[in-house]
């Protein structure tokens, strides 16, 4: 199980290293074609979102806390406490990442809000 784990830290990682963020084609990379996300802002993000040009902001961000269950045979649930070091902000984040033909694809995540406290408490 800790390879497994190891292997979707790393996804997650991806989708938040400053050179995916500044490039929305090395972001559309890791996205599914069927993306959504409930952001911590509150608002509706979609795969479509990052079609055009721009870039997402390079905050520096550290994950703890991280955890991997599985949804079943092609599907895993990710969740764990994300720190924006940069904005000295903390948000609970879940991820669903499915299998497809070229490798996992993220799928669906979900951020929200927190002042920092730990998932397992």
């Amino acid at each position: 199980m800790e390879n497994v784990r190891e292997q979707f830290l790393c996804l997650e990682k991806s989708h938040l290293s400053p050179d995916a963020r500044q490039s929305n084609q090395k972001i559309s990379e890791v996205l599914d074609d069927e993306f959504f996300e409930f952001g911590s802002s509150g608002g509706i993000i979609k795969r479509s979102d990052f079609d055009e040009d721009g870039s997402l902001n390079d905050d520096e961000y550290y994950i703890t806390d991280f955890e991997v269950r599985p949804l079943g045979p092609e599907a895993v649930l990710t969740f764990y406490l994300l720190e924006n070091r940069t904005t000295a902000t903390w948000s609970h984040r879940s991820s669903v990442w499915k299998k497809r033909q070229g490798g996992w694809k993220l799928y669906f995540h979900q951020g929200t809000k927190t002042d920092g406290f730990n998932l397992k408490e």
